[in-house]
């Protein structure tokens, strides 16, 4: 498959990340093993902004956040619900057997910081999940503020999913007082699919040591008793955990301020240049994300047909809609290891691409 991918994750990988994953295998209880374990865990880390511990789970993201619910739920989890993947979470605590409540916004509309003190002030929850950077809509929370909120109430447990923000702009975690900070490979990362970060406070692992039914696979006692060794509970994906060693080392050589830096550029240059042709950004004035642009189709274009011609004619696809917005918006990711020069490239494609698109009847 000869194309490149600019849909939000998973994105394109380097060839470099890609040749690191041809190391040969090693033992993952061996010695080498664990002076690699440990040997990522500074520049993680650093990218978090935390002193806390960041386990390394084979797994989507979605296991360690469904972990990360029955980890630190006793009494109930708000789950604060503004786009496709914040809204499965609510449906994720239910199947773990959790008590659960929502606050829902439309799709597009961030995470207000006042509703979830209003929810908070109940005194119903010691838990709350919220996606940072909701990508099915392209809508980015203002973290800040809400955790702002959130640590106003002690016994409540913030989990905080930044799949698609992780390592693009700085999420200082400590700083802001999230509990339990939740993150995947195949994003802002640019690596493969399959490997998932998940990082604890003692306030989290204090609450998880008095909840029964953890399971063993997310468990997080079990993440740090092998964390504490330079280990991981079960087999990990060792291949990916090259690949990040070597991401992690292209990350450094950059420097954090310029990769955050770069990607507010390379977001913006997108946004300009679409809404220059008359289209409209889909979430709320001032909330758009970082690493990526979630537009409303309003020129009715054949969304499918725009994404067929991409493809096949200049060698790479953008997204068509997710969920229930499919072919009524559009996503372009800019996340990753893309540069000024490859932005410019894919935006010269989508214009031509555009010039031969029918569009659809009103």
């Amino acid at each position: 498959m000869s194309y490149k991918l600019f849909i939000p994750g998973p994105i394109a990988v380097s060839e470099k990340t890609l040749r690191a994953m041809a190391q040969p295998m090693i033992g993952h209880r061996s010695t080498d093993f664990v002076a690699l374990y440990q040997s990522l865990q500074p520049d993680l880390q650093a990218l978090a902004y935390t002193k806390d511990p960041v386990y390394l789970s084979t797994s989507s993201a979605w296991g360690v956040m469904e972990g990360a619910v029955r980890n630190v739920t006793k009494k109930k989890a708000l789950n604060c619900m503004n786009g496709a993947f914040s809204d499965k979470w609510n449906d994720v605590a239910l199947r773990c057997g959790k008590p659960a409540g929502t606050l829902k916004f439309e799709w597009g509309q961030p995470v207000d910081p006042d509703a979830v003190r209003r929810e908070l002030a109940t005194g119903a929850y010691d838990a709350i999940t919220f996606i940072h950077n909701e990508t099915s809509c392209g809508c980015m929370s203002d973290l800040a503020a809400l955790m702002a909120v959130i640590r106003q109430f002690p016994g409540v447990i913030s989990i905080v999913d930044t799949v698609s923000s992780f390592s693009a702009m700085p999420i200082k975690k400590d700083e802001l007082g999230i509990d339990i900070l939740i993150s995947g490979s195949q994003k802002a990362l640019a690596l493969p699919p399959g490997l998932a970060f998940c990082s604890p406070s003692k306030r989290a692992l204090d609450r998880a040591a008095t909840v029964e039914g953890r399971g063993y696979y997310f468990d997080l006692h079990e993440f740090q008793k092998n964390h504490e060794a330079g280990m991981t509970p079960s087999t990990p994906v060792i291949p990916l955990l090259y690949a990040l060693k070597s991401k992690l080392e292209d990350i450094t050589a950059e420097g954090l301020d310029a990769r955050h830096a770069r990607h507010a550029r390379l977001n913006k240059t997108v946004r300009e240049a679409v809404l220059d042709k008359g289209f409209k950004l889909f979430p709320k004035d001032g909330y758009g994300s970082v690493t990526l642009n979630c537009f409303t189709n309003t020129l009715n274009y054949d969304l499918a047909a725009l994404n067929k011609t991409l493809k096949s004619k200049h060698k790479l696809v953008i997204d068509g809609g997710y969920g229930k917005l499919k072919g009524k918006t559009f996503r372009i990711s800019n996340m990753g290891d893309e540069t000024d020069d490859t932005i410019a490239s894919m935006l010269s494609s989508l214009t031509a691409a555009l010039a031969e698109t029918p569009k659809l009847a009103a």
